[in-house]
C-alpha cells in the first residue's frame, strides 16, 4: 500500500516556502503549516487563493526558539506526517550575533530534534544555501570564542548559516533523522511571472541599476554570483522526499549558466534601457572602500566570489525526473521588471 505523502513545512509563509507549499499541493500533497502567528497564516491563504492553489494547507502555530517548538509530536495532528521541510530563518543582514543564532541555529536545530520525533517520517529536507553547505557535523558544538570569530569574519547571516549547516547534520545523525540538504544561490522570481518576495542581496543591485544609483559594475570577468528560480527551487524541494537515494545528501542548487555578475547587470541595464556604468570595481578594491561608497552591506561583499560549485549531482537528479532549469536569461529579465514595477505588457514585450 503507498503511503500518502504529508508534509509539515517550517517557513512556509516566506518567499520560498509559499511556492514550495503550493508545489506541494498542486502535487496532490496533504500539507501542514507551521507558522508564528495566524495573520501570516491568512496571508499565505490569501496569497495561494490568488495563485490557482486547489486546496489549502492546514496551520499550526509554533514556537521556534522553544526545543519542542511548542508542539506535541505524539498529537494525532502528526500522525501521519511523512516528510517535514525547513525552510525557516532569517534571511537578513546587520543583525546582532545573538539574533542571528536564534533565528538560524537554534530553530533548524530544535526542528530537527521535533522531526526526529514523528512516528512516520521518511525524510526530512533542510534549505542551507550555496556558500556553506557541506559543513562537517563533527566540528559540532562550536565554541562560543569560535562562534564570534566567525560570525565576526562572514558577517552575522552567513556566519549563523554555516554554524547551522554543520548543527543539523549533527543533530540528525544524533536523532536518527533521514535528512537530505538543500544549498542554493541567491533566488530570484518566479521564472513566468517574475514574482519575488524579497530584495536583498542581488536584487538590491538590480534597483540601484535602474535608479541610476549604482557607481560601477561590482567584481571582475568571473565573478559568479549565481541565481535559481523559485518555481525551480521549490519542484527540487518537493521531489527530494520521493528519491530514497537523496538520503543523507547534499544537493547545491543553481543556474551554472548565471552570467558574471556585470555581464548579468550590463545584461539587465540594456534590457530596462538604462545607462550602465563603464566603471568597474574588483572585488578586492570593494571590500577596502567605505559602505558609503560603495552603497554595499560588507556582510554581502563575501558573496562576490570566482568560486564555483558542485552542481553535477544535483543536475542529474532534477534532470532525470524531468526537471529543467528555464532559460535564465530570460527568468532573470521577468524578476528584474517584477523588482521594479514595470507592467506585464512592457516584460511581455521586452522578452
Amino acid at each position: 500500500m503507498t503511503v500518502q505523502r504529508h508534509a509539515l513545512v517550517f517557513g512556509g509563509t516566506g518567499h520560498i516556502g509559499r511556492w514550495l507549499v503550493l508545489e506541494l499541493l498542486d502535487q496532490g500533497v496533504r500539507v501542514q503549516v507551521a507558522v508564528r502567528s495566524l495573520s501570516s497564516f491568512d496571508s499565505l491563504l490569501l496569497w495561494l487563493q490568488e495563485h490557482g492553489a486547489g486546496h489549502h494547507p492546514n496551520c499550526v502555530v509554533a514556537d521556534f526558539s522553544a526545543e519542542s517548538l511548542g508542539l506535541d509530536p505524539a498529537s494525532s495532528a502528526f500522525r501521519g506526517v511523512t516528510e517535514v521541510h525547513n525552510v525557516a530563518g532569517a534571511y537578513a543582514f546587520g543583525m546582532t550575533p545573538d539574533d542571528a543564532y536564534q533565528a538560524n541555529v537554534v530553530s533548524a536545530r530544535n526542528v530537527t530534534a521535533f522531526a526526529g520525533m514523528l512516528p512516520s517520517l521518511e525524510r526530512l529536507v533542510h534549505l542551507s544555501g550555496y556558500r556553506v553547505g557541506g559543513q562537517d557535523p563533527a566540528d559540532v558544538p562550536w565554541s562560543a570564542e569560535r562562534r564570534a570569530a566567525e560570525y565576526r569574519r562572514l558577517g552575522a547571516y552567513e556566519g549563523s548559516k554555516v554554524e547551522s549547516d554543520a548543527v543539523v547534520q549533527a543533530a540528525a545523525i544524533a536523532a536518527g533523522v533521514p535528512l537530505t540538504v538543500a544549498n542554493p544561490a541567491s533566488v530570484i522570481g518566479h521564472s513566468k511571472s517574475g514574482e519575488c518576495g524579497q530584495v536583498l542581496g542581488l536584487g538590491t543591485s538590480v534597483l540601484d541599476l535602474y535608479r541610476g544609483r549604482l557607481p560601477a559594475l561590482p567584481g571582475g570577468k568571473r565573478t559568479f554570483v549565481p541565481v535559481v528560480t523559485a518555481d525551480y527551487l521549490a519542484s527540487f524541494m518537493a521531489l527530494l522526499p520521493t528519491v530514497p537515494a537523496a538520503e543523507g545528501k547534499s544537493y547545491w542548487v543553481l543556474d551554472d549558466a548565471t552570467p558574471p555578475l556585470p555581464e548579468l547587470l550590463t545584461m539587465l541595464g540594456e534590457h530596462f534601457g538604462v545607462r550602465v556604468p563603464r566603471l568597474r570595481i574588483p572585488v578586492a578594491l570593494l571590500k577596502k572602500l567605505p559602505a558609503k561608497i560603495t552603497r554595499a552591506d560588507p556582510e554581502t561583499l563575501s558573496f562576490l566570489s570566482e568560486e564555483r560549485y558542485p552542481t553535477a549531482e544535483a543536475v542529474a537528479l532534477a534532470e532525470g525526473h524531468g526537471l529543467h532549469h528555464p532559460p535564465v536569461d530570460v527568468a532573470l529579465k521577468r524578476w528584474a521588471d517584477y523588482l521594479v514595477g514595470r507592467p506585464a505588457t512592457a516584460r511581455v514585450a521586452s522578452m
